[in-house]
């Protein structure tokens, strides 16, 4: 009498995003080994991620340059105006055409030689910060095609320092880090991002203060009126920060602080930053003594540290996208982009994360929740499913499975994947034995051809994708056999999203070792 095939069933396969860390033994099914161009979607299935389209047309002043700075004037009125930089330049944003800005302040024009700038805004005013520079601003209320120094605003008063890091909080700018002074917090007048001296402005030296010896401020942030003085190894939090001149040290981090500038995101109740640890969030309960941590990246802790590593710093960039619920993390050296799912957190306190090969050299969310990327000769908008018009690989591929016996091999008879996505598109099947991966493989072609009464669409949530959208269950004949299996898929995304519902593995029992 034949063995009977016994069934095996994988829902929402890799929900729980990679795992790189852990021994991939004794994984459960619910990680994925690999997860490449991938999202975890809104009901929790991997599905292939979003690519960008050209938000603006190409400008001769920027020609083949990165920029590696964008961000969001809003004005009093509400007028939201898109700027960014690169190439040693200034622009806006005006339909789809980026217009230079030229310099309209007297005597010579700044000569730009490094584009590491950063952006914030005060009161009707965007500004750019970097170490070595006058910051510089675009004032619409004087001129909307020109930009100034800092300092050429009129009332300006006291030095504006060329501070590489600068943010806009509590009715005030605040910047640090220049070329000679790294322990010192400086800040504007209310609502005066010219006036630095007199009125409520001020600075606080930070250099006595460190609870663990000498350190040096890399980044700031703010949230419920507490300044976040981020350094590389420490982080020192002042409460009270709405008035300066009575704030307080409310607590301090020692082994943990910020090694980029720009991975520094506010993130809903949350600030996510990049350590020398991995990614992490400060959670918003500190009223105890103590601030709770949590390593976001727990589960990809190695490779992504690894790929730090080999990082300019000043390159790693940073977004929180709240339309997407995601934390990205892009590191050009490796052409890697970590995206961190921040719906929710895994019992280890890790996000679901998976990694892109897009790699922007930028990015803002715009108050409409429009996602900007900077790429080389365009701004970018991450929307639809090709990357500038070329089609890009996901792949998907499972834990390593031994069918509740490790001492018997199994023989994979059928494999029924239950994927959403649009009519036509290839899919490459692959699967292994014995911690040798991909060496079996089959390609399909989706279709349509779905049982409406089995699959129905409020069952498997297709109302979230855009397009002409089925449900299919695709058959693949398996072979061969071994102790422990890993399965995987392959797809070309040209234009609409894939996601992977179910995977059914069918097996037969083999030999046993000895």
């Amino acid at each position: 009498m034949a063995d009977n095939i016994t069934p095996f069933s994988i829902s929402a396969p890799g929900f729980n995003g990679l795992n790189l860390s852990d021994s991939p033994v004794d994984l459960p099914a619910s990680f994925a080994l690999e997860a490449n161009n991938c999202v975890i979607d809104k009901s929790g299935r991997v599905a292939s991620r979003k690519g960008w389209t050209r938000a603006s047309t190409a400008n001769t002043d920027l020609s083949t340059s990165n920029i590696t700075c964008i961000g969001e004037l809003i004005q009093n009125d509400g007028t939201a105006t898109t700027l960014c930089a690169g190439g040693g330049f200034l622009f806006k944003l005006s339909g789809t055409t980026l217009v230079t800005l030229t310099y309209g302040g007297s005597g010579a024009a700044p000569t730009i030689n490094a584009n590491n700038w950063k952006f914030c805004q005060l009161n009707g005013v965007a500004m750019f910060w970097q170490r070595g520079y006058d910051p510089l601003i675009y004032d619409p209320v004087v001129s909307t095609t020109t930009f100034r120094r800092l300092n050429e605003k009129a009332g300006t008063a006291g030095m504006v320092y060329q501070c590489n890091e600068a943010i806009s909080a509590y009715g005030r700018v605040w910047a640090a880090d220049t070329s000679t002074d790294k322990q010192t917090v400086v800040f504007s007048d209310l609502l005066s991002p010219h006036v630095w001296t007199g009125g409520t402005s001020g600075s606080l030296n930070v250099g006595q203060v460190w609870p663990s010896g000498g350190d040096e401020i890399v980044a700031l942030a703010a949230h419920n009126n507490f300044l976040f003085i981020m350094g590389r190894f420490q982080i020192l939090i002042y409460s009270g920060a709405g008035t300066p001149s009575t704030m307080t040290l409310q607590d301090s981090i020692v082994g943990v602080g910020c090694i980029a500038r720009d991975s520094v995101q506010n993130a809903g109740e949350d600030i996510v930053f990049l350590s020398d640890s991995g990614v992490r969030s400060l959670l918003r309960t500190i009223q105890e003594k103590s601030a709770p941590i949590r390593k976001l990246s727990q589960n990809v802790h190695v490779d992504l540290m690894s790929a730090v590593d080999l990082e300019n710093t000043a390159n790693i960039k940073a977004v929180y996208s709240a339309a997407n619920n995601f934390y990205l993390l892009t590191l050009p050296a490796t052409a890697t982009t970590y995206c961190f799912d921040m719906r929710s957190v895994l019992e280890n306190g890790a996000a679901r994360t998976s990694m892109w090969s897009l790699v922007a050299k930028s990015f803002y969310e715009t108050k409409d929740r429009v996602l900007y990327m900077g790429n080389a000769g365009y701004l970018g908008d991450h929307t639809g499913y090709y990357d500038d018009a070329s089609v890009y690989r996901m792949s998907y591929y499972t834990t390593w499975i031994d069918f509740g016996n490790p001492i018997q091999t199994s023989i994979l008879k059928k494999v029924l994947c239950t994927l959403i996505g649009l009519s036509n598109q290839t899919v490459v099947f692959k699967w292994g034995y014995d911690y040798n991966s991909a060496q079996h493989s089959q390609t399909s072609i989706l279709s349509s051809l779905s049982s409406p009464a089995e699959y129905g669409t409020a069952e498997y949530g297709i109302s979230e994708y855009s397009g002409n959208v089925s449900i299919n269950v695709m058959s693949v004949q398996g072979s061969s056999s071994g102790r422990v299996l890993q399965f995987g898929l392959e797809a070309q995304v040209g234009g609409y999203q894939i996601a992977i519902q179910r995977i059914d593995l069918f097996t037969k029992d083999g030999a046993y070792f000895a």
